[in-house]
């Protein structure tokens, strides 16, 4: 068992090299061992490639009774590639041992039982929290009909996000900004509101100096008030617009600059339908949503318990009490109404500190 352990330590670690580009597909990775000897290691980069099992093979040349340890069940059906777990029995693998079952319901559990049909013996749960957590977004898209959804948010340190006038670059330092990148560039997109971008015309790319498939860029816009002129419709990449509006003359417009455009249902009082958001994020094959966004949209994604984390930038640096708040939520009245969040990690940045969070 402490071998199988290590073997899967491994495996994760090399699903961890996707993190950047395997959108939409999960991360993972395969160790292949054969007499206490590592002889082959995949992992899988890029959606539409060969999988991890598959790279794994092909960087060995005798895995016959080798064991292969798998981050995520073996696929078992054909989708842009063939079904890994035939793969592995071509290949007179003898032993799979996976860290957790495929949530995909075109696989979940499927894959296993053909290994098991064909003799392999296969075990299941190796250092399934971690496994988990690496594909946290894949996971909810497949469970949940929604992506992992993560807002990050830069405060004081008295909880302001900026002055009264609006200005707030940069409260944090230069090295919190750079891990927000690395934020950014593991996500599948990146959603703002209207008035965000009105204020500050944002790019809403991952500036980094690596590989990486860019985040999706999703902009809330119930009154199509979009510029056509916004920076980031002249990026390379998708740039989702969603709205409540039926303004065909605006959207005509849009498009034409190169925006994708979306009406979606509208709440009682003409604003979009948040969870309905989330849904359609999910069908546009979007693991992991990062928000970056004012007091209104994060207050109203708070209220209606949208968040999975939270990711806090505190700076030292003190804004007064005109400055602007983290969360709009008007309807708090009695300290029996508050939000409780629910500390998971501490970490300092530079001259700030990096305080994640979960409801």
């Amino acid at each position: 068992m402490s071998d199988d352990y290590f073997y899967m330590a491994r495996a994760l670690q090399l699903a961890k090299l996707g993190r950047y580009t395997t959108d939409p597909n999960p991360r993972v990775g395969c160790v292949l061992v054969k007499n206490g000897q590592i002889i082959g290691e995949g992992w899988h980069e890029k959606a539409g490639e060969g999988h991890a099992e598959v790279q794994a093979l092909n960087a060995t040349h005798d895995p016959q009774g080798a064991t292969a340890y798998v981050t995520l069940e073996p696929c078992s059906h054909h989708g842009r590639t063939a079904p890994c777990c035939d793969a592995l029995i071509s290949a007179g693998i003898t032993r799979v041992v996976a860290a957790m079952q495929d949530p995909n319901p075109l696989v979940s559990g499927r894959g296993l039982a053909r290994l098991k049909e064909a003799g392999v013996e296969v075990s299941c749960g190796c250092l399934q929290d971690d496994a988990q957590l690496l594909n946290r977004g894949f996971i909810s898209r497949m469970t949940k009909q929604r992506p992992f959804v993560r807002s990050k948010l830069a405060m004081s340190l008295d909880g302001r996000t900026a002055m009264s006038s609006g200005e707030s670059q940069w409260i944090t330092s230069e090295l919190a900004r750079a891990d927000v990148h690395l934020l950014r560039a593991e996500s599948s997109a990146l959603l703002t509101g209207i008035n965000t971008v009105l204020a500050d015309d944002p790019a809403l790319n991952a500036r980094v100096d690596f590989p990486v498939l860019q985040p999706i860029r999703v902009v809330l816009d119930s009154k199509l008030q979009m510029p056509v002129t916004a920076k980031m419709l002249s990026l390379t990449g998708r740039s989702l617009i969603l709205t409540c509006s039926d303004d065909k003359l605006k959207t005509a417009q849009l498009q034409d600059a190169g925006a994708e455009v979306y009406q979606l249902p509208a709440t009682s009082d003409g604003r979009l339908d948040l969870p309905a958001v989330l849904v359609f994020l999910a069908q546009q094959q979007i693991n992991e949503v990062l928000i970056e966004a004012g007091a209104i949209l994060n207050g109203a994604m708070l209220a209606l318990g949208l968040i999975d984390e939270y990711i806090i930038y505190l700076s030292t640096s003190i804004l007064g009490d005109q400055g602007r708040g983290l969360f709009s939520l008007p309807g708090l009245q009695y300290l029996a109404d508050k939000k409780t969040l629910h500390l998971q990690d501490v970490r300092q940045i530079g001259q700030d500190l990096k305080l994640t969070l979960t409801a």
